[in-house]
């Protein structure tokens, strides 16, 4: 992380990231009262240039152990299902979704590659005691996919769709029947309200995930907040009241 003097100076810090040091490497960076200084030439016009560049280290003449290092280890590459990797560990650091995982019935003679359920279990089960990566064919063979599927790129939120609702699926009538709706659904209430005629409507939705504009929004409060916007009904998009007709309205989401 240089910090530029003048353009003309910089002071670098490292921090090596493990299971054991878990900080940001804060404490190696430059003192606040140190920056403040404005004998020590850092900040020019209340202005001050902060570079951060993130490195991966290969270490050539030692083999890099995952599990000792970060105390995990990841989903290897079928070929282009990082997409399906990325959402998996998500769900596996779910803690309540993988017991229920766990807590789902297969048969004694069933085969990973023939069950979705059995593939799952499969795999968080070998990312939880593994020491070495953990492939992922099992899954994308009980989806009925081939090795040209594993080449092709999906969109990780319908894949996440598809997923759940197979899961969801293969939940009903056992113990953890429901554990995808208590997980994962939200609800939004639409409420519309004409500006020209006394006319009121709101209707409850569920959903298990929503699609955000990130675009121009520095974190995802912002993109929440963006998706809840008054929306202003008019033109070509004017709200069709009972009896009234089309109308000039507000949208509001909560």
């Amino acid at each position: 992380m240089p910090i530029y003097l003048h353009e003309t100076d910089d002071k670098e810090f490292d921090n090596w990231f493990n299971s054991q040091n878990l900080d940001s490497g804060s404490s190696l960076f430059m003192p606040l009262n140190e920056l403040d200084n404005l004998g020590n030439g850092y900040i020019v016009n209340d202005t001050c240039i902060i570079e951060v560049e993130v490195v991966i280290t290969y270490i050539s003449n030692e083999v890099y152990d995952s599990k000792k290092e970060a105390g995990y280890v990841g989903l290897k590459n079928q070929g282009a299902t990082c997409y399906m990797n990325s959402l998996l560990q998500t769900l596996y650091h779910i803690p309540y979704f993988r017991k229920a995982v766990y807590l789902m019935p297969t048969t004694e003679n069933a085969m990973p590659s023939g069950s979705i359920p059995l593939a799952l279990q499969s795999i968080f089960f070998k990312l939880q005691y593994n020491d070495q990566s953990v492939g992922t064919e099992c899954l994308t063979k009980s989806f009925g996919w081939d090795t040209r599927d594993s080449f092709m790129q999906h969109d990780a939120e319908e894949f996440n769709s598809v997923l759940l609702e197979k899961l969801e699926g293969k939940m009903k009538g056992t113990q953890v029947e429901g554990t995808i709706k208590h997980l994962f659904e939200g609800h939004i209430i639409n409420y519309i309200e004409c500006l020209d005629v006394n006319y009121e409507s709101t209707r409850k939705e569920s959903f298990y995930d929503l699609q955000l504009d990130v675009k121009g929004c520095r974190d995802v409060y912002a993109s929440f907040d963006k998706y809840i916007e008054v929306e202003k009904l008019d033109g070509d998009n004017m709200y069709r009241a009972a009896h009234y007709g089309l109308q000039v309205g507000k949208n509001r989401k909560r």
